[in-house]
C-alpha cells in the first residue's frame, strides 16, 4: 500500500514490551483500538491527551472513538513521525455530553515514534454497578502505524478502511427492489414524520428553479440595442416603453437590408463554407424515440487543472491553435479534441451555430429552446436564448390585436420582420464576441422568413431549423391556457377568456400562413411533446454538437413529474471531516435513512413507476435501504468526485501536507483536478448520460448521491453558471424537490432533521 515502514503493537494481558523506535520520512498514521468493550448504557471510549492527538486534558475535549464491530472500537491520526512524546490516556464518557466519565487505571500510554513505549496492557476502567459496589471493565488495545509518504497517504488509509470496515453491500445487483420493510427498519417515533410534509419545507436559493411565475421568454437574452428604459419592464411583464426609434433599429443592421430583401429564395442562398463527409452526414433520417441505454458510461478528458508536480518537458512539441480554437468550451472534451484534429486534417466542426425554431405558438418552442439552451449551457458550450416575442413586446408593446398578426397586413409582416432581423443580428454579434451556440426563437412560420434569416446569417454562422409539430389538441390546449396565465402579452387582459379567444384569432392567422420546413439543415420533432412516441426527421445533419443536440432531444418531454435529490445519510468519514471513502452510516446517518423513507412513502404514495437511483457507494445504498415499494438502481456515474491520492485526508492535512495542491484547488475549484482523481468538469461529463436519462424519464425518480454530484445536477437544473456549480450548497438530510413540467422546473427543499 506504498508504506515505507510498517509497525503494531498489542497487549493481550499477559505482560511483554517493545522498545521505543523512530521513524523517518514521510507522515505518521496511527490507528488505535480497543477490543472487547460493550458500550455501558450511554458511555463510549474517548481519548484524551498531549498534542498534537488532543491537545488538552481537558476531558470534555476528549476524541470519541467510532464503532467498526459490535465489540471494537477505533480513532486513528497523522502525526509527524518526528513528533515528540506523546502521552494519552482512555477514558469512557458519553458522546454528546461532558457529564460523568471514567478515566482507565494506570498511568499515562506514551507513544514515540509509532511504537507505545513501556509495558504493554489492558484498558481496565471501575465502572459503579451499584451503590458501594464497583465492577472491573477490562478491553484490549491495540496500535497500529505506517509511515507514507504524502502521495501515499491516501491510498494507505483507504486500504485500512478497506480492511477494517468491509462494505455492507458488497455483492448486492444493481438493479433491486424490495416489497417489504428492511430488516431493522425503525417504525418508532425517532423516526416518525408530521402528517404535513410542508412542516418541513425551508427557503430554497433563489434562482430560476425556486420560481414558479417566471415566464420562460422572460429568461431569453435581453435585447442590446434598445434602451435601459425598456429593459427594466421586460421581467414584470408590464407595459413596455416605447423609447427606441425605428432607425435605432436600422442603425443596427449591417450588410444587405434584412427587412427591406425579404423576397429572397432559398436557391439564392450562398453555400456555406463547412466540409463535411459523406460517412458522417445524416441526411432524411427519421428517428423514433430512443430506448434506454443500458451502461452507458461518460468520457473521462484530461481537461483538469492537475497536479503542479506534473512540469511537461520543455522539449516538448506544442501544437498552436488559433483564436477560434482557444475558445472552444471548456467542458466539451470532444469538440476539444476534434479541434485539435481540425489543425491537422482540416475542420469538421462548426464553431458558431444557430438553431432558430419554427412552429405555430402553443407548441413549446420556447420551453424547448430553455431547456436546450440550459442542456448546452451545463456542458460548457456558450449558448444563449434570444426570442424574438421579447423584442416585438420591447419595441411594440403588449397590446397587439389578432390583425397584427395577419399574412395579409403588410406593416405586421414588416414590423415583425424588423424585430426578427435585429434579434439575428444581435445573436450573430454575440457569436463574433466569442458565443457558439445562439437558440433563435419565433414561430419563423413561413418560407419567406426563413430566407430572411439565412441571408443575414451567410457566411457568418450555419442555421439549423428545429420545427416543433403538435397535433395532440389537449396539449395545444393546455398551452393555449398556460400562454394567457403567464405571456406578458396578456398581463393587462383582466378578463382570462378573453384573453383565450383572441389567442386563437392569432393562432388562426399564423395557420393561414403556415409552411413547413422543407430547406436547409433541419430537425423535426413530431408530436414529442408528450413523451408518449412521437418521432423525430432529421435532415443534413453531421457533427458533434449537432449530434449532440439531436439526441438530447429524442430524450425529451414536457411530461410533469418530480425529481428528489438528497445527499446519503451522515456517514462516519463526514463526522471525521474526511473527504472520499466508502464507510457506513453514523448513528445520524441510520436516523436519517429511516425518515427519508417514511418521506418517499408519503411523498409519492399515489406513484407507481417512480426508482430510486444510487451510487455504487454503500453510503448510498444504506441510505436508501429502507425504502420500499420502488425499484433501486445502482449507478457507478453518481458515484462522489474521485478525490485521488487525497481520499480519505481531511482538508487541513490536504493544507497540511500538499499545500501545492491545495493552493490550486482554491484557485480554481471547477477546473482542479485531484492527483490521480477527478475534477468538476469530469464530474459533469459523466453525469450527462444520467441528465438525459432524467429527461426521458416520465415517473418520479428520487436521486440519493454525494455533494459533488448534486451540485453538478442542481445545476443543470436550475441553469447555474459553470463556475458556479463547486460552490451550490446541497446539505446534509435535506431533500431538493425538482418539479419538472410544461411551465418550466420549479424547486422545493425539505429539512427532516438539523
Amino acid at each position: 500500500m506504498g508504506a515505507g515502514v510498517s509497525k503494531s503493537s498489542g497487549s493481550d494481558g499477559s505482560g511483554g514490551g517493545r522498545e521505543c523506535e523512530a521513524g523517518g520520512g514521510g507522515q505518521l498514521y496511527v490507528s488505535l483500538k480497543m477490543e472487547n468493550f460493550t458500550p455501558k448504557g450511554e458511555l463510549i471510549p474517548h481519548v484524551y491527551g498531549a498534542v498534537p492527538i488532543v491537545g488538552s486534558w481537558d476531558p470534555s475535549k476528549a476524541l470519541s472513538m467510532e464503532r467498526e464491530s459490535a465489540s471494537m472500537w477505533e480513532l486513528s491520526f497523522v502525526v509527524p513521525p518526528n513528533h515528540e512524546t506523546l502521552e494519552f490516556k482512555f477514558l469512557l464518557k458519553p458522546k454528546y455530553s461532558s457529564g460523568l466519565f471514567v478515566v482507565e487505571e494506570g498511568p499515562s500510554r506514551v507513544l514515540k515514534g509509532g511504537n507505545l513505549c513501556g509495558d504493554a496492557r489492558l484498558a481496565n476502567f471501575k465502572i459503579c454497578s451499584s451503590p458501594g459496589a464497583e465492577d472491573m471493565l477490562e478491553c484490549k488495545v491495540i496500535m497500529k502505524s505506517d509511515i507514507v509518504s504524502p502521495f501515499d497517504l491516501a491510498a494507505s488509509w483507504r486500504a485500512y478502511k478497506e480492511n477494517f470496515q468491509p462494505s455492507t453491500v458488497r455483492g448486492m445487483p444493481d438493479v433491486t427492489i424490495n416489497s417489504g420493510p428492511a430488516a431493522g427498519f425503525e417504525n418508532g417515533p425517532s423516526s416518525a414524520l408530521e402528517l404535513d410534509l410542508e412542516h418541513y419545507v425551508v427557503p430554497s436559493p433563489v434562482s430560476h428553479a425556486s420560481s414558479d411565475s417566471v415566464y420562460t421568454a422572460n429568461l431569453a437574452e435581453n435585447p442590446r440595442s434598445l434602451s435601459c428604459n425598456a429593459i427594466s419592464s421586460i421581467s414584470d411583464g408590464q407595459s413596455f416603453r416605447q423609447s427606441v426609434s425605428m432607425q435605432d433599429f436600422g442603425a443596427s443592421l449591417t450588410g444587405r437590408s434584412a427587412v427591406q430583401d425579404t423576397g429572397i429564395m432559398v436557391s439564392d442562398i450562398p453555400k456555406f463554407s463547412y466540409t463535411t463527409s459523406m460517412d458522417e452526414s445524416m441526411s432524411g433520417v427519421t428517428f423514433l424515440p430512443l430506448q434506454k441505454q443500458e451502461g452507458q458510461k461518460g468520457l473521462f478528458v484530461d481537461r483538469g487543472v492537475g497536479s503542479p508536480r506534473l512540469v511537461k518537458s520543455s522539449s516538448s512539441s506544442l501544437l498552436k491553435l488559433d483564436s477560434e480554437t482557444k475558445d472552444m468550451p471548456a467542458a466539451s472534451g470532444a469538440v476539444a479534441a476534434a479541434a485539435v484534429a481540425d489543425k491537422m486534417l482540416g475542420p469538421k466542426e462548426v464553431r458558431r451555430l444557430a438553431i432558430v425554431l419554427v412552429g405555430l405558438p402553443a407548441r413549446g418552442k420556447t420551453f424547448t429552446a430553455a431547456k436546450l439552451t440550459r442542456y448546452l449551457r451545463w456542458l460548457g458550450h456558450e449558448t444563449k436564448h434570444f426570442n424574438v416575442g421579447k423584442y416585438r413586446r420591447l419595441k411594440h408593446g403588449v397590446n397587439q390585436s389578432p390583425d397584427f398578426f395577419r399574412a395579409d397586413n403588410p406593416e405586421g409582416i414588416e414590423a415583425r420582420n424588423e424585430v426578427a432581423a435585429l434579434a439575428m443580428e444581435d445573436m450573430l454579434s454575440w457569436m463574433q464576441e466569442g458565443g457558439q451556440v445562439g437558440v433563435f426563437d419565433a414561430t419563423n412560420s413561413t418560407k419567406e422568413r426563413r430566407n430572411m434569416l439565412m441571408r443575414i446569417a451567410a457566411g457568418r454562422c450555419k442555421i439549423i431549423f428545429l420545427e416543433t409539430l403538435c397535433n395532440d389538441e389537449r396539449i395545444i390546449e393546455r398551452n393555449i391556457r398556460l400562454k394567457i396565465q403567464q405571456s406578458p402579452d396578456y398581463s393587462e387582459e383582466p378578463d382570462f377568456d378573453a384573453g383565450v379567444r383572441d389567442f386563437r384569432a392569432r393562432l388562426r392567422n399564423y395557420e393561414k400562413a403556415y409552411e413547413p420546413v422543407e430547406e436547409g439543415s433541419y430537425i423535426k420533432m413530431i408530436d414529442m411533446v408528450s413523451g408518449h412516441g412521437g418521432q423525430i426527421q432529421i435532415n443534413n445533419i453531421s457533427g458533434y454538437l449537432p449530434g449532440r443536440i439531436v439526441f438530447f432531444l429524442v430524450n425529451t418531454h414536457l411530461t410533469p413529474r418530480p425529481i428528489l435529490l438528497t445527499r446519503h445519510g451522515e456517514s462516519r468519514d463526514n463526522v471525521r471531516g474526511r473527504i472520499g471513502g466508502d464507510t457506513a452510516l453514523s448513528e445520524a446517518g441510520e436516523l436519517y435513512r429511516n425518515k427519508l423513507a417514511k418521506f418517499v412513502e408519503k411523498r409519492l404514495k399515489s406513484e407507481r413507476t417512480a426508482s430510486i437511483w444510487t451510487s455504487t457507494l454503500q453510503r448510498t445504498i444504506l441510505t436508501a435501504g429502507p425504502i420500499v415499494g420502488f425499484p433501486k438502481i445502482q449507478w457507478r456515474a453518481l458515484d462522489e468526485i474521485n478525490a485521488g491520492v487525497c481520499d480519505g485526508m481531511t482538508y487541513e492535512e490536504i493544507k497540511r501536507n500538499m499545500p501545492d495542491e491545495y493552493g490550486s484547488r482554491k484557485k480554481d475549484k471547477l477546473r482542479y483536478r485531484y492527483p490521480r482523481g477527478e475534477s468538476y468538469l469530469d464530474v459533469i461529463q459523466r453525469l450527462e448520460p444520467v441528465i438525459i436519462e432524467l429527461e426521458r424519464q416520465r415517473g418520479p425518480v428520487v436521486v440519493v448521491s454525494h455533494q459533488a454530484v448534486l451540485r453538478a445536477l442542481y445545476g443543470y437544473f436550475a441553469d447555474k453558471p459553470l463556475k458556479e456549480i463547486p460552490y451550490i450548497e446541497v446539505p446534509l438530510h435535506t431533500i431538493i424537490e425538482i418539479q419538472m413540467g410544461v411551465s418550466g422546473v420549479q424547486e422545493k427543499r425539505y429539512k427532516l432533521m438539523d
